[in-house]
């Protein structure tokens, strides 16, 4: 289960050099292609050493992608739909994990021999219209002129995100801003980008600290132990993936509106809520509806908060200069939390027993932090460029 999420660790942590290196696009491009790979690999694996490499080859294409991609989008927007457009990104993840729940559900229920096979396989499916689709794309016009020093590029893609008589002060803006520190990762940990370091590193750590994939990667199994049968533990837990995408949508209806900050509060407030009650309904073995309504409740706050601001926060918090290399910092706190998560579940719900209230109270417990932090730390970015931020974030 894990294999894939140490890939996507390596993805995230190195996916900011490609990105500086050959530009956003081309890197997104190449992350389609370990996608196609990886999916027809694990579809075909021969042995369980080949079906880990190749869901390890996928694993750091979609920490690759949690670099380049949130990176690309804050580049080519503007700043007052900055936060929705980046948010798209989050709501294409929900649709597919829903898509891939029903879809494995289909599978498993009319092929009868190795349905795990084609639940895998098709993935390439997508993969290849996506690896076509992106070559579509213009390059971002940041990259162009902080790192190609090409504004004669960078001025039709500028001229679809601002007005024409704003734009020689957006290029001035981006090239100052730009110019101020080398293009690496030492000057990344110079200490000058100390503040944005650690609002990344405490965004996307508390990410997993909620539980949320330890809710969706053994959701079937957390339903069985409530008594739910197999089959419908299956059917059910796609009901999660109706729920994410639902309150996605809202999230990213108020994201410009509401704010970042804003939402992070509302949804750390449902965390604490969802997670005690979950706690409470394994401990006192409450009725499966009542189990499956508080866990719900907790995917629609994580949805609506977590969900809809962490890709949107990181990307805007780092200047031009380091934003892909910052993104692959938070990107990877992110995916290095997700995999000890997943890889110590099975020892920790083999440790509780049958009944893993303990796990939720904790869960519920790193959530009244991440509360403090947002209330206290976090600062507001919604409406304001990105250099703007810059010299907030950074004086």
């Amino acid at each position: 289960m894990s294999m894939a999420l140490w890939g996507t660790v390596i993805g995230a942590l190195f996916g900011g050099i490609p990105c500086d290196a050959i530009g956003r696009k081309k890197t997104l491009f190449w992350i389609g292609i370990l996608y196609f790979i990886s999916a027809l690999g694990s579809g075909l694996a021969w042995d369980p050493y080949s079906f880990s490499f190749f869901r390890f080859i996928g694993g750091v294409g979609v920490g690759a992608s949690s670099v380049a991609a949130p990176t690309y989008i804050a580049e080519i927007s503007s700043p007052e739909r900055r936060g929705r457009l980046v948010a798209l990104y989050q709501f294409n993840l929900v649709l597919g994990i829903l898509i891939a729940l029903l879809s494995n559900y289909f599978l498993g229920q009319y092929i009868q021999t190795d349905a795990w096979r084609w639940m895998l396989g098709v993935e390439a499916i997508p993969a290849a219209l996506y690896t076509i689709m992106v070559l579509t794309i213009p390059n971002s016009p940041r990259w162009l002129l902080v790192n190609q020093n090409a504004p004669e590029k960078a001025i039709p893609i500028l001229a679809h995100m601002y007005p024409k008589e704003s734009i020689d002060r957006v290029i001035s803006e981006i090239k100052q801003a730009g110019s101020k520190t080398a293009l690496s990762i030492q000057a990344l940990f110079s200490g000058k980008y100390r503040f944005a370091l650690l609002l990344a590193f405490l965004v996307a750590a508390f990410n997993q600290l909620s539980g949320i994939n330890f809710v969706f990667y053994y959701a079937p199994r957390l339903l069985e132990a409530a008594g739910i049968g197999a089959d419908a533990a299956l059917f059910q837990s796609t009901s999660l993936g109706i729920v994410n995408l639902i309150f996605t949508i809202i999230g990213l209806s108020l994201i410009d509106k509401l704010g970042r900050k804003t939402l992070l509060i509302i949804g750390s407030i449902g965390y604490i809520i969802s997670l005690s009650t979950v706690s409470w309904a394994y401990y006192s073995s409450a009725s499966q509806l009542l189990l499956l309504s508080f866990v719900l409740v907790f995917i629609a706050s994580h949805a609506i908060g977590q969900g809809a601001i962490i890709w949107v926060f990181i990307a805007e918090i780092f200047p031009n200069e380091v934003r892909a290399n910052g993104q692959a910092w938070g990107s990877g706190t992110h995916w290095v939390f997700a995999a000890l998560i997943t890889a110590i579940t099975p020892s920790c719900i083999e440790f509780v027993g049958e009944n893993p209230w303990p796990l939720f109270a904790f869960f519920a417990s790193m959530m009244v932090l991440q509360l403090l932090f947002s209330l206290f730390l976090m600062p507001e970015t919604k409406g304001k460029s990105l250099e703007q931020l810059e010299k907030e974030i950074l004086s």
